[in-house]
């Protein structure tokens, strides 16, 4: 490794620190996705040796650590010592992402298959390597592919079964936990306006469509399309931050002391 420039040695170290691998297997993954860190970590764990240096017998008894005792499944409470054992919080965005890994259909709840098939798939088979296993997840909100998924994803995994809409209340608090990782800032305007003009439940339409209006819409709104097929809601919205005086079109003001 000595041979490496010092951009190179770093991406080695950070690999090996987050993946737990050897330097010879980061070195591999790292050439073969060209250095590029993100792609390193989808080459090392969608690996087949990974998947299946999962123990299934440790898998079980993790499962029945957790499982309801009245329902083959895993439900708040259980979630809660899970939480509690890898030192999260259960609001952390790391769960909704471990919930994405999983395929679970419902927030707060986990089937056998949900759980075990989602840990096999990211090669964990103890509370030691999911915990070490934390900052690779968090490092994946920061890629705009699977940020895009897991965004759609929490859509279903939130709202209320059998509900084609998602609560209101609960729409805001999963606004405010994913775009906290983008850094939108008119995340909190825009909860503020559902709340005063709004006050019904999200349609997955308006879920979907904001995340485009707010990865392709300044802030300053300088290349917002009037005339754009934007959802009748974000065109309120607009209409909103304008008669506020929040936003002059193409000139922000100080939203930092409006929020």
């Amino acid at each position: 490794m000595n041979k490496l420039g010092i951009g190179r040695r770093d991406k080695v170290q950070q690999f090996m620190t987050i993946t737990g691998a050897s330097e010879k297997v980061a070195l591999q993954a790292l050439k073969v996705s060209d250095w590029n860190l993100e792609g390193a970590f989808d080459v090392f764990y969608s690996q087949s040796q990974v998947k299946s240096s999962a123990d299934t017998r440790r898998l079980e008894e993790l499962y029945n650590r957790y499982k309801d005792p009245y329902a083959d499944m895993i439900l708040a409470d259980g979630i809660s010592l899970l939480c509690n054992d890898i030192q999260v919080d259960p609001q952390d965005i790391v769960m909704l992402v471990l919930s994405w890994h999983m395929k679970a259909a419902t927030m707060c709840e986990f089937s056998k298959q949900e759980f075990i098939g989602g840990l096999q798939s990211l090669g964990i088979d103890s509370l030691e390597k999911l915990r070490e296993k934390l900052p690779f997840m968090r490092s994946e909100m920061k890629d705009e592919h699977k940020f895009r998924e897991i965004y759609n994803f929490a859509f279903s995994w939130a709202k209320e079964k059998g509900q084609k809409s998602l609560a209101l209340d609960t729409a805001i608090g999963m606004w405010q936990l994913l775009f906290a990782e983008k850094e939108w800032p008119l995340v909190e305007h825009w909860c503020q306006f559902l709340q005063a003009r709004h006050n019904k439940a999200i349609s997955r339409d308006t879920w979907s469509q904001l995340l485009e209006f707010a990865r392709n819409v300044d802030p300053a709104l300088s290349n917002y399309d009037a005339e754009g097929a934007w959802p009748y809601l974000i065109d309120e919205f607009v209409e909103y931050l304008t008669e506020n005086s929040i936003v002059q079109i193409g000139q922000m003001s100080d939203w930092s002391q409006k929020c």
